[in-house]
């Protein structure tokens, strides 16, 4: 599949079930790009760090291939003034040559090319010329341990998706020969069995409504948040991985 259009069919699930981010995340990007300033929120998919970047001041460009998704931001953000929607992709994201001063990337990064994506962040880039890479990541433990055993027995293709496949070397190699700065950040999210359930299924690699495997697993998603749950309520521990490059060169 076409990893532009892995998540044609989980948007809802999407917009409604998917953490958003720390708010100290926000507050990490404002010192270092005050607002008002423009930024390029690559891979941005429904809309939800790009919702959060305009309640802090900044104008957003969502780039985003997938027509599905974008249509959803567009719903959700397309009356804010300083919102644009880009049909686009890392690779060619169509903006203008210098015209953002960051690019932010939120569980994204990891679908590039990164050559060319690098080569394109070096062009639509102005000073100071800010990269910033995330992800929400579930937190070890036992409750985690046990929901991504789930995953690997009955998602097949769960383990050759997602940031694990990208690693700080990668990272490093992708931003040279300018440094990268990592940081970490708590974040939670509490769920009921709907989204739970909501949330499992906005995984791409999850088998969705009618796809072979999908039974099976739900049902053991469903034995999972009766064992977990406390007052119908389950807690998904995260920290948020960020990386900083500030790019000296195109």
């Amino acid at each position: 599949m076409d990893s532009t259009e892995r998540f044609s069919d989980r948007v809802e699930n999407y917009a409604k079930f998917r953490p958003d981010y720390p708010d100290a995340l926000i507050r990490f990007v404002q010192e270092r790009l005050p607002a008002p300033a423009a930024i390029a929120d690559i891979g941005s998919g429904t809309g939800i760090l790009s919702d959060q970047l305009l309640g802090a001041g900044y104008t957003v460009f969502g780039v985003e291939p997938n027509e599905p998704m974008r249509l959803e931001a567009e719903r959700r953000l397309g009356s804010h003034p300083r919102f644009r929607s880009v049909i686009g992709t890392a690779e060619a994201t169509t903006l203008g040559p210098s015209s953002v001063g960051a690019i932010t990337c939120a569980q994204s990064f990891h679908w590039f090319d990164r050559k060319r994506s690098r080569d394109e962040f070096g062009r639509i880039l102005r000073r100071p010329k800010l990269v910033i890479l995330i992800w929400n990541e579930r937190v070890s433990g036992d409750l985690m341990e046990e929901y991504d055993q789930i995953l690997q027995e009955s998602a097949p293709e769960y383990r050759r998706v997602g940031r694990r496949n990208v690693t700080d070397a990668d990272i490093a190699d992708f931003a040279a020969p300018d440094p990268v700065e990592l940081l970490y950040f708590a974040h939670g999210q509490r769920l009921d069995r709907e989204g739970f359930i909501g949330r499992v299924l906005s995984s791409s690699y999850v088998p969705n409504v009618g796809q072979p495997g999908h039974e099976p697993i739900m049902n053991k998603m469903h034995a999972f948040f009766d064992k977990h749950a406390q007052s119908g309520w389950i807690d998904f521990p995260y920290q948020t991985r960020l990386y900083l490059a500030q790019l000296s060169n195109g």
